[in-house]
């Protein structure tokens, strides 16, 4: 079965629709259509969708043909350096092209996803959140700089979605672009906008247009 295949049979299981799914990813419902019918595997989002449908990424990509949300854990385990895992880390995602610095397309690129191993304190230093909620993603541009710079690995944390600290760097999908940017109100309180260090120009987003998918909290640079 493809991605979209079992992402409907994990939904009618549950007898959960679309707009729900997308409701509790904190994303639309057409991004959600789109990897149905599109099979973008290595989506940002794929995760979470994972979790909400009680499940694994690897039975959604079809790594595994058993749903259980245990499916997988002992062989990924198993993968580190030939031993188990020790107890006091742990795995998380990273993809190699999820967000642009500017803006980029996530759904229509080529996303691969690996999994990076990390010590629980470290990660600790930065975010409280789940670890399911956790996910690395490289940067692709350079509006961030001087704070993020091309090819920079953030963090972001998916728990944190709501931009109550302005200011804050988040990621951000609008129109199906994603994009990492500092967030402030507008003076009427009715948008957002969407702020770049590089000094571009900002953007400025109503109602729905813009989904945050959660904060940066780290910042990782090879020297």
């Amino acid at each position: 079965m493809s991605l979209g295949d079992r992402i409907l049979e994990r939904l009618k299981e549950l007898g959960m629709s679309q707009a729900e799914l997308a409701r509790r990813v904190g994303i639309t419902q057409p991004s959600i259509n789109h990897l149905i019918r599109k099979g973008a595997g290595g989506s940002a989002h794929l995760h979470r969708i994972a979790a909400v449908l009680e499940t694994t990424v690897e039975y959604l990509i079809g790594e595994t043909d058993d749903p259980s949300s245990q499916a997988g854990v002992s062989d990924r385990r198993a993968g580190f350096r030939g031993d188990v895992v020790p107890p006091d880390t742990i795995e998380l995602d990273e993809f190699d092209v999820s967000y642009g610095l500017g803006a980029a397309f996530i759904h229509e690129s080529a996303v691969s996803r690996r999994k990076r191993v990390f010590s629980r304190s470290w990660i600790r230093q930065f975010t409280d959140s789940p670890f399911d909620q956790l996910f690395w993603a490289t940067g692709n541009g350079d509006s961030m700089e001087p704070k993020i710079q091309d090819a920079d690995v953030v963090l972001i944390d998916g728990a944190n979605r709501t931009p109550r600290q302005w200011d804050k760097i988040w990621a951000v999908e609008v129109g199906g672009l994603g994009a990492i940017k500092r967030l402030r109100p507008t003076k009427d309180g009715k948008g957002i906008r969407m702020l770049s260090d590089g000094g571009q120009p900002e953007e400025v987003c109503y109602d729905d247009e813009l989904t945050v998918i959660g904060r940066v909290c780290a910042i990782v640079r090879k020297v």
